[in-house]
């Protein structure tokens, strides 16, 4: 009797719009088994089901639009059976991008959208419009839906597209608008109060000459580039530091430059005194240093008088830039000059077009240009066996037992320093630890009188 009265009984219905499909869009109506809380998204995943067959990239985009809305209608997926439906139109939407990606007719998702539409209301709008049929009323109050939910998505897309557009020109404008210390040197503030004097526009267009200098091959070029941008891509500076020292450099020529010519009717606009007042004060100890050591300073100008200028603001800036990433190790002016002396000797390299020996490929920095390569490769190993002495201490350490700052840049006051060599050598002298040498000095001191005790024993 109970098993004739589940015979009579229907089957059990599919309960639409409150329940969680398990594979979205196998049949149609699964797609618009949605939540009760997204019930607003059913009629895109209805429409996405309709146009599927016709342009799979158009069904695609409604659904990933639907996916959207239903994360905006529900951010925490905390209603009833929504985080299951979020997951499931999600893996539907990373199946089929590539598949329908490769069959997009169009160059971008917005015009493949915007023809869809067009077309849409073509065939069938205009077409079910003129029809003298009243009974397609139905079918044409449906297309409108269709429609409409279809330029929704359209609308989406675009303005989505749009506001990226918009997004990419703030980018380059905030790449541009940099903050600054005192000169504001992005295109837009031309016109500030103090980039209208004319030693600060002097030594700004001298800066942006880069006419000849070999950069590198894979080197994304940059509005107003100039020599400091060219140093940081060939020896990896920090790009802080770039930003410091460009306006270091350009405010000591202008100062300069004001000094020597205080009334500003008599000022010239390019003037090489200033170059040289300065060069000869940031080179000063640098050329001492040279003279002690009895080597030859990097410092070669070329013969062409125009290269000039360029050639000494390249010189400056580089020993500003070393300068600027020197950290502690400005207290070792000497330890700055030995790699002064190096890297002013490879740029030298460079701008003469020289090629190596072995290789026969133009000269290019030891530590490369790869990014903050000066900070990691130059200062650390030296700023880290300055902190190893220091640790040496303890303070109860003698001083024969432990370097300081003094002990260390005493090294390079001696020729014995080239033995360091270009790159670096790790097992060089100078990283050695003392007390390490100290203990293995006394070793071989006993092992000597050792020897000595025992020869004259048996003689």
């Amino acid at each position: 009797m109970s098993s004739r009265r589940g015979s009579d009984q229907p089957p059990p219905r599919r309960i639409l719009r409150t329940q969680t499909a398990g594979n979205l869009g196998e049949p149609i109506l699964d797609s618009e088994v949605v939540p009760s809380s997204l019930v607003e998204i059913a009629p895109i995943l209805r429409v996405a089901n309709e146009v599927e067959s016709s342009n799979p990239r158009v069904a695609y985009l409604c659904r990933f639009y639907a996916f959207g809305k239903a994360h905006r209608l529900d951010p925490t997926s905390s209603g009833r059976g929504v985080r299951q439906f979020k997951t499931a139109l999600l893996q539907r939407l990373e199946r089929e991008n590539e598949t329908t990606l490769a069959g997009r007719g169009a160059k971008s998702d917005a015009r493949e959208m915007q023809r869809f539409y067009q077309d849409f209301y073509k065939k069938y709008i205009q077409d079910l419009q003129n029809a003298a049929d009243k009974h397609d009323r139905a079918q044409l109050t449906k297309a409108y839906q269709t429609a409409s939910v279809l330029f929704e998505v359209l609308k989406a897309i675009a303005m989505s597209i749009e506001t990226l557009q918009v997004h990419t020109k703030v980018e380059e404008k905030k790449q541009l608008c940099k903050p600054y210390n005192i000169l504001p040197l992005d295109p837009d503030s031309e016109n500030q109060a103090i980039m209208r004097f004319p030693e600060i526009q002097a030594r700004v267009s001298a800066l942006r000459n880069i006419r000849g200098l070999p950069w590198p091959k894979d080197h994304q070029k940059k509005v107003n580039e100039d020599i400091l941008d060219w140093l940081q891509a060939m020896f990896g500076f920090q790009k802080d530091n770039v930003e410091n020292q460009r306006e270091h450099l350009i405010l000591l020529l202008a100062n300069v430059h004001i000094i020597q010519f205080p009334k500003p009717d008599q000022q010239p606009k390019l003037d090489d005194r200033a170059l040289t007042e300065v060069m000869k004060k940031l080179f000063k100890n640098y050329k001492r240093w040279c003279k002690y050591l009895d080597r030859k300073s990097s410092l070669w100008l070329p013969t062409i008088q125009q290269e000039v200028q360029q050639r000494k603001l390249l010189y400056m800036g580089l020993y500003l830039l070393i300068w600027g990433e020197a950290s502690n190790l400005r207290f070792m002016p000497e330890c700055l000059c030995y790699i002064y002396h190096h890297m002013a000797f490879e740029l030298y390299g460079m701008l003469d077009g020289r090629t190596s020996p072995m290789t026969g490929e133009p000269v290019k920095p030891v530590y490369g240009g790869d990014d903050e390569a000066f900070v990691k490769k130059v200062v650390t190993p030296i700023y880290e066996t300055i902190a190893k002495e220091a640790k040496r201490r303890k303070g109860k350490a003698k001083h024969s037992q432990w370097r300081n700052y003094d002990d260390l840049n005493e090294y390079f006051w001696s020729v014995n320093c080239f033995r360091l060599g270009w790159p670096m050598r790790a097992d060089a002298d100078f990283f050695c630890q003392p007390l390490e040498k100290l203990r293995a000095d006394k070793k071989f001191v006993c092992c000597s009188f050792r020897l000595y005790v025992s020869c004259f024993l048996v003689f």
